[in-house]
């Protein structure tokens, strides 16, 4: 990879389920909230899959809590096929 200076540097890389996976094989205690986050997170993911309008909802609050107006949230969640309601 190219470094900050220009110079090629040789580094390891890993895409997100390479890291994820590595996380899981952590036996360290520290790891422990955030490996029960992601496991969180993918039940989550795949009760959306099953129920879209829960991923329509989760958008919306999270929209909500960034501070947007509801108008601009349908508008928003219309425009990418998620409004849910």
């Amino acid at each position: 990879m190219t470094a900050a200076d220009g110079k090629l540097r040789l580094t390891d890389c890993a895409n997100t389920e390479t890291m994820f996976r590595i996380i899981q094989s952590i036996p360290s205690p520290k790891a422990e909230p955030f490996k029960a986050w992601l496991a969180r997170a993918g039940y989550e993911r795949i009760q959306e899959i099953e129920n879209p309008e829960l991923a329509a909802e989760r958008a919306r609050q999270y929209y909500r809590e960034k501070g947007y107006d509801e108008a601009w949230i349908d508008t928003r969640l219309k425009s990418t096929g998620c409004a849910g309601n």
